[in-house]
């Protein structure tokens, strides 16, 4: 076919194009493959030299044609489409709106954030560190060697001899010494999960863990009245003015001498119900006054630094907070127990 042939022909073929399918069409029958404009350029190799250069012209003239009425038709078609759309799909503004559900902060975040407040307030940094840790930081640089009998109170996730799923944020503790070298004072928390093999209305097998750590020189008197005073602030804070702290002799690897904690109940303000089992007081909080071992094995010289230490559960200070009876409603994701939050504490 002649070059004026196929270019009467393009041009009959434009004109009675009606939408952006015929146009797509038409594309492939001038411009595809096999198509009459690409088989006219292949036809270049058979044309005498001289004549080549013409040739080459006029077949590029064909394509520039095509293209400019192919690109000028395509707008035109697509305006014509999105009015359409527009005409079809009209919004009634007027109409009530879909009631989008909104979700609320989880009592455990509220509880978190909660403490960081108060204990940045009081100078402390808040430290992090690995959930998967080594034995050696989650329990011998804690005082608590390979065949240590405390080791069985606390039942363990191994993922091989070596790693476990933390059972205590107390490894950050120890990471943290090593970090400042024996050199610095401490005043820190730590805030993160923790796993034992536990699940039941007061336990579970993943929960979370606040530890505090104070160290500084012996001249500063670092004592269990520091000690004291922090935790009273502490559970004040969390569980309203009235709260009493009751301090018990108890065994923890890490201290010495060690202390558990309890608070007078919340419910009953210490006399006796059933959420205290009729004895006026809640068990807390585990503390103590660092281990000389421990100070020792993380770089400390227990000669010239002292300080103390306390840890507790943060599931179990939201339940007693907001009166939640089953810690398992925690994980549970139902909206029906978050929504119950939405609320700003007073």
């Amino acid at each position: 076919m002649k070059y004026e042939e196929i270019k009467k022909l393009l041009e009959m073929d434009l004109k009675n194009i009606n939408s952006i399918g015929e146009l797509n069409k038409l594309k492939v029958k001038y411009l595809g493959k096999k198509g009459v404009i690409t088989e006219l350029s292949l036809e270049i190799k058979n044309i005498p030299n001289e004549e080549k250069r013409e040739f080459g012209q006029k077949v590029n003239e064909l394509k520039t044609l095509f293209n400019n009425e192919y690109n000028s038709k395509n707008e035109i078609f697509k305006l014509e489409e999105l009015n359409k759309k527009l005409e079809s799909e009209k919004i009634d503004v007027t109409l009530p709106s879909t009631k989008i559900r909104r979700g609320s902060i989880h009592p455990l975040n509220r509880t978190i954030e909660e403490i960081e407040d108060l204990f940045v307030s009081m100078g402390y940094e808040v430290i992090d560190g690995p959930e998967l840790e080594t034995d050696e930081f989650c329990f011998e640089r804690l005082n608590l060697p390979d065949g240590h009998p405390a080791r069985d109170m606390q039942d363990s996730f191994y993922i091989t001899d070596k790693y476990l799923l933390r059972t205590q944020t107390s490894a950050v503790q120890a990471r943290t010494m090593l970090n400042y070298e024996g050199k610095k004072p401490i005043r820190m928390i730590c805030i993160g999960k923790t796993y034992r093999r536990e699940d039941d209305a007061t336990h579970s097998h993943q929960f979370n863990q606040v530890e505090g750590l104070v160290i500084d020189r012996k001249e500063n008197n670092v004592s269990l009245a520091d000690l004291k005073g922090t935790l009273e602030v502490f559970m004040k804070k969390m569980l309203g003015e009235n709260t009493k702290l009751r301090f018990r002799p108890s065994y923890f690897p890490f201290t010495e001498p060690s202390y558990e904690v309890d608070c007078s109940c919340f419910k009953c303000g210490g006399k006796g119900c059933n959420l205290c089992k009729q004895t006026g007081w809640i068990e807390v909080l585990g503390s103590g006054i660092v281990h000389p071992n421990v100070l020792k094995m993380n770089g400390y010289d227990p000669d010239e630094w002292g300080g103390f230490a306390f840890g507790t559960g943060i599931d179990r200070l939201a339940m007693f907070k907001y009166g939640i009876p089953d810690m398992r409603y925690l994980y549970q994701n139902d909206v029906r127990f978050l929504e119950q939050f939405d609320r700003k504490d007073v």
